[in-house]
């Protein structure tokens, strides 16, 4: 169940990040490439949309933690496919022009793989 938290903690977190790119905060260089300081219109409707995806990947480890019961089947392949999501999200912040996206969201997204990999492993 730690690991549940960490994410959620950790997805919490982003969650606000992408909130605040969302409103025009001048963050864009550790999201979406890092091409932008505050980003543009339509980026800024890819941040605000993360925001429920971050929060049904948190409900779904938590659930797959055991934290809300017993976790339905599809919990564990949902977790495989959150686990595979992370590590997809380590590659490509790994590759990112940006320099700050490189150095916070790739081991953001290393500590969310481990964590998500600890949850379907158990």
């Amino acid at each position: 169940m730690i690991a549940a938290v960490v994410a959620t903690a950790i997805l919490a977190a982003l969650s606000g990040l992408q909130v605040l790119v969302a409103a025009g905060r001048p963050y864009g260089r550790l999201v979406w490439g890092g091409h932008h300081r505050v980003l543009p219109r339509r980026l800024r409707v890819g941040s605000a949309a993360s925001v429920p995806v971050y929060a049904t990947i948190a409900s779904l480890l938590l659930w797959r933690s055991g934290a809300w019961g017993a976790p339905p089947d599809f919990a564990v392949i949902a977790t495989w496919v959150a686990f595979g999501y992370f590590v997809l999200g380590i590659a490509l912040n790994a590759i990112s022009r940006s320099r700050p996206e490189r150095l916070v969201m790739t081991p953001t997204c290393v500590a969310l793989a481990v964590c998500s990999l600890l949850e379907a492993l158990s």
